[in-house]
C-alpha cells in the first residue's frame, strides 16, 4: 500500500520545507534521500512517468532532467544546431539581448500543476512541461532544474549521472541519495559514448594544414610538432 510519508496518503499538507529536511535534536540536519531514475534514453523516461501517473505515488513530487534538445522554447536557440552555447550569451546578454522565457522560470517553476497537492496533482512527462511552458512563456529547462530542490524523484538520461562534468553542471550530488539505473546493461555503452569522440578524415587534413603553417611560422614549434606528428599517422 501507499507509505504513510506520502502526503497523498495522508491527506495532510505535504511538507512546507522544499528541501525536504527534518532537524535532528543535536541540530545536525537528517536529509530524507532522493531518489535518482536514470534511463538510456528520453523516450524511456516519458514510459515511466506514465507509469507513475498510474500509482499510488502519483502525487510524488517530481522532476524530469533533460537537455535543451528537448526543453528550449526560445523560437530562435530552440531551431539552432548549437542550443547550449547561443542559450549561455544570451543569459550572459553577451549581444545586448536576454532570453524572456529564463526570466519568467519562476511562473512555470511555481505553477500549481507541478506542485504536489494532495487530489491534485499527478506525474507530468517532458511534452506536459514543455506544453504549459508554452503557455505561461517560461523556460522549462531552468524549470525543471528549479523543481530538482524539492523533488523525491528525479528522472534524467544515464550519462546525467555517469558523466562528472554533466553532473556539476546540472548540480546533481548523489552523496547519500538512491540511485536507480534502468536497464543498467547498456552503461558500459554509455560510458564509452561519453568519452568518445568521431573525427572525419577531412577534420585532420584541416587540422594538419593548421599545424603544418604554425610549425613553418615558428609558432609554439615544441606544442604544435607532436600534435601534427599525431594527425599525420592518424591520416
Amino acid at each position: 500500500g501507499p507509505c504513510t510519508e506520502c502526503s497523498c496518503a495522508s491527506g495532510k499538507d505535504p511538507d512546507k520545507d522544499p528541501s525536504h529536511t527534518k532537524k535532528k535534536e543535536n541540530g545536525d540536519r537528517l536529509c530524507v534521500p532522493k531518489i535518482f531514475f536514470g534511463t538510456r534514453t528520453h523516450k524511456q523516461i516519458t514510459q515511466i512517468s506514465r507509469e507513475l501517473k498510474r500509482t499510488a505515488y502519483s502525487c510524488v513530487p517530481m522532476t524530469i532532467l533533460s537537455s535543451r534538445d528537448y526543453t528550449c522554447i526560445h523560437p530562435v536557440v530552440s531551431n539552432s544546431s548549437n542550443r547550449n552555447e547561443m542559450c549561455v550569451e544570451l543569459l550572459e546578454g553577451k549581444h545586448g539581448k536576454t532570453c524572456s522565457y529564463y526570466h519568467g522560470v519562476h511562473k512555470l517553476s511555481e505553477h500549481h500543476a507541478l506542485q504536489p497537492a494532495p487530489g491534485l496533482y499527478q506525474a507530468w512527462d517532458i511534452e506536459d512541461l514543455v506544453s504549459l511552458g508554452r503557455k505561461l512563456r517560461a523556460c522549462p529547462y531552468f524549470a525543471a532544474r528549479e523543481l530538482m530542490v524539492g523533488a523525491d524523484i528525479v528522472f534524467c538520461p544515464y550519462n546525467y549521472l555517469l558523466d562528472p562534468q554533466i553532473r556539476d553542471s546540472m548540480d546533481i550530488n548523489l552523496k547519500d541519495q538512491v540511485v536507480i539505473l534502468d536497464e543498467a546493461h547498456n552503461i558500459e555503452d554509455c560510458a564509452r559514448e561519453s568519452v568518445s569522440y568521431g573525427v572525419t578524415e577531412s577534420q585532420l587534413r584541416a587540422a594538419r594544414e593548421e599545424l603544418d603553417f604554425m610549425v613553418s611560422n615558428s609558432i609554439r614549434q615544441k606544442h604544435h610538432e607532436p600534435l601534427r606528428a599525431v594527425c599525420c599517422s592518424l591520416i
